[in-house]
């Protein structure tokens, strides 16, 4: 989608030297030019790697750019300049310090900008001016009807009705683990119609002025998007702006249901770029454990549907790499390759995101001895799939793969304040064992490899599950409060980093329902 700003031959490291280090060795374009915004509840971030923070209010009475330039940004961004590492970029730096060698995510996200956009972006907007985003994100509503392991009811209503249902998930305790110990409320606070939302109304009104001019790429992000009737109203919009250079995207999960795929294709037609970005990260079984509501063989048949129908420009998989995962990873890399094959294409296209939050659900949680097969494995695949591009698996796609690899063997923590091994595998354990009591799963007869490892670790005591099951709000508001001590005691934090929420039954729901009669009077 974006451009590449590289000089003819010149490789990622020598761009990254000759531009984006030339102004900060801490300095990323992303910061500028690119925003996630959710909507629905008025938070931001610059990139997928740090934490959301909130947009003030008090901001927006000022600007509608502020669901963009917030304070906060403005900032990071003077630390950028200065050449200090803003600690919330952490997993960049955790890549560098791997090797002076090692490009992390910060010189991805700065070539797409031209040089002259970077050096404007320290001489002449400086770190206090509102930028016109280039590169946008957003997501109207957390609608969605999946519930993956590693998502969470601030991004999934499906993940909601699931704490609502059966409580909070007990004696969680590591950093990232109180994601699932609330119910979401607080993520769509003027409800799934957004009615008299701030935010949305800041954004239409920037979309109305200067953001349909300025913004390259424009990419819709949920929940699932394609059940927000926001997300419909600019598939209105470009029926009637089909000359817009702006390159369109959606984060669907692709597990829709026939109605809506028919919808989502007929309306790609009437986009110059349509991307559609989608995720998964295992192989069968092992993917309908871990994204919850998935169904393989009909999730197979939507990718495979979208690159044949639609007016697609390319289809991207993304990758939340975690530790359950990798025991199939190279067969799910196997059926990526069929499909390029098939299609003659590189769609998809994959890319490979390591999972920090929760850490015990993240891969340096596991024995360092299976992490080392793990990686040997995917070495091997390497060395049996790339061809130098010629095979439609990319360039970047391998290096995405070479730095998973270095990852697997070299990483101890995940990132900052990881909480230590032992509680890491005890939430793990103790998560798990609750994730199949509430979804009718079973962790050991997908995961056999695992059995002897999940022997060893101790088990944790749940009983606190049952009274809360049973409405005993006294004893669980007990425990939260234990938790929050803890937490504050050791400095953890228990909000995490959104993980892409993958694919949606595509069994239709009330609300699938009520969106199909949304479109039908569009």
């Amino acid at each position: 989608m974006s451009i590449d700003a590289r000089k003819p031959d010149e490789t990622f490291l020598e761009y990254r030297d000759r531009v984006v280090n030339k102004i900060s060795p801490s300095f990323c374009g992303a910061k500028w030019y690119n925003a996630t915004i959710w909507l629905g509840n008025g938070a931001t971030t610059s990139c997928h790697h740090p934490p959301s923070h909130q947009i003030p209010l008090t901001d927006l009475e000022t600007s509608y750019k502020a669901i963009h330039n917030t304070t906060y940004k403005k900032a990071v961004r003077k630390q950028m300049l200065e050449g200090v590492r803003p600690k919330e970029c952490d997993y960049c730096w955790k890549m560098e310090d791997l090797g002076k060698n090692v490009i992390s995510d910060r010189t991805h996200k700065s070539v797409i900008y031209t040089d002259q956009e970077l050096l404007d972006a320290k001489d002449k907007l400086g770190a206090t001016e509102d930028v016109d985003l280039k590169t946008l994100e957003i997501s109207f509503d957390a609608i969605c009807n999946f519930a993956c392991s590693y998502c969470n009811a601030s991004f999934s209503t499906t993940w909601q009705k699931d704490i609502n249902k059966s409580g909070p998930y007990q004696n969680l305790v590591s950093d990232g683990a109180g994601a699932f110990q609330h119910n979401g409320d607080h993520a769509m606070p003027y409800g799934k119609l957004n009615l008299d939302n701030p935010y949305v109304e800041a954004f239409w009104k920037w979309w109305e002025g200067e953001l349909q001019h300025s913004l390259r790429e424009l990419r819709v992000t949920g929940g699932e998007p394609s059940m927000s009737r926001q997300f419909w109203k600019l598939m209105k919009w470009w029926e009637t702006n089909q000359n817009s250079e702006i390159d369109f995207a959606i984060n669907s999960n692709l597990g829709i249901s026939d109605k809506i795929m028919d919808a989502l294709i007929k309306y790609s037609h009437n986009v110059k770029s349509f991307h559609i970005y989608t995720s998964c990260e295992a192989y069968g079984t092992h993917a309908e454990y871990i994204r919850d509501g998935l169904d393989w063989r009909k999730w197979l048949s939507n990718v495979d549907r979208i690159l044949e129908e639609g007016n697609i420009k390319s289809l991207n998989m993304m990758l939340t790499i975690n530790s359950l995962c990798l025991f199939s990873l190279p067969e799910f890399m196997d059926e990526m390759m069929k499909i390029k094959r098939k299609h003659k294409s590189s769609s998809p296209v994959t890319s490979f995101n390591v999972l920090r939050f929760p850490s015990f659900q993240s891969v340096v949680t596991l024995p360092m001895e299976m992490r080392l097969e793990r990686a040997d494995a995917l070495e091997q695949w390497l060395k049996d799939n790339y061809t130098d591009g010629s095979n439609y698996f990319m360039d970047w796609e391998k290096d995405g793969m070479v730095r998973l690899i270095d990852y697997l063997r070299n990483m101890e923590d995940g990132h900052n304040h990881t909480s230590s091994i032992e509680t890491r595998e005890r939430d793990f354990k103790s998560f798990y064992k609750q994730y199949d009591k509430r979804r009718g799963k079973d962790f050991l007869e997908t995961f056999p490899m695992l059995k002897k490892w999940w022997d060893l670790i101790p088990d944790t005591n749940i009983k606190e599950l049952e009274a809360t099951l049973n409405g005993d709000d006294t004893k669980h508001n007990k425990y939260v409060n234990e938790v929050l001590t803890i937490a504050k005691k050791e400095g953890w934090v228990l909000e995490p980093q959104w993980a892409n929420p993958g694919a949606q039954d595509y069994v239709e729901s009330d609300e699938e329902i009520n969106i199909l009669d949304f479109i039908k009077k569009l």
